[in-house]
């Protein structure tokens, strides 16, 4: 089943559920209008891939202001950010651990042929098409710069 048929299945559930999936419906409304816009502006129906990108925004978006909520001392909006990401995490592909991330980083450092901080975007061009929508791009981030210190 693809992305799109999965969301459209997942708000009809969640319109029959009334109050237990207001939550769900209301995070998978805001998915399908960034969807709708996006395919409105590209002029043409979006791939697989362009959907779970707008989908993987969502879960950064949200993540991004757990921390800042998380700042502010403002638990009530952190649990619901939380829930928002749980109801998005299904529709992405599996994470990547961190120790597949380093290894994934490691074999591409070593086929670009790195050898400083200063060819961190050599690297980053080539390892980022591996880990696109399975890596945080800030974890990746980070270990590439960690390993091109050593």
């Amino acid at each position: 089943m693809s992305l799109r048929e999965q969301l459209n299945a997942d708000k009809k559930e969640a319109m029959k559920a009334r109050e237990a999936g207001k939550l769900r419906l209301s995070v998978i409304r805001m998915v399908w209008a960034n969807i709708s816009n996006l395919e409105i502006e590209k002029k043409r129906e979006l791939t697989e891939e362009e959907i779970a990108g707008v989908i993987a925004k969502e879960v950064k978006m949200r993540k991004d202001s757990i921390e800042e909520f998380k700042k502010g001392n403002r638990a009530d909006l952190v649990e619901q950010a939380e829930q928002e990401v749980a109801v998005l995490m299904p529709y992405l592909p599996q994470q990547m651990s961190e120790e597949e991330v380093r290894q994934v980083v490691a074999d591409t450092i070593a086929e670009v042929g790195a050898a400083s901080a200063k060819e961190m975007g050599k690297v980053m061009s080539a390892l980022m098409p591996k880990v696109k929508g399975r890596a945080d791009g800030k974890l990746v981030n980070t270990i590439v710069r960690e390993l091109l210190q050593k």
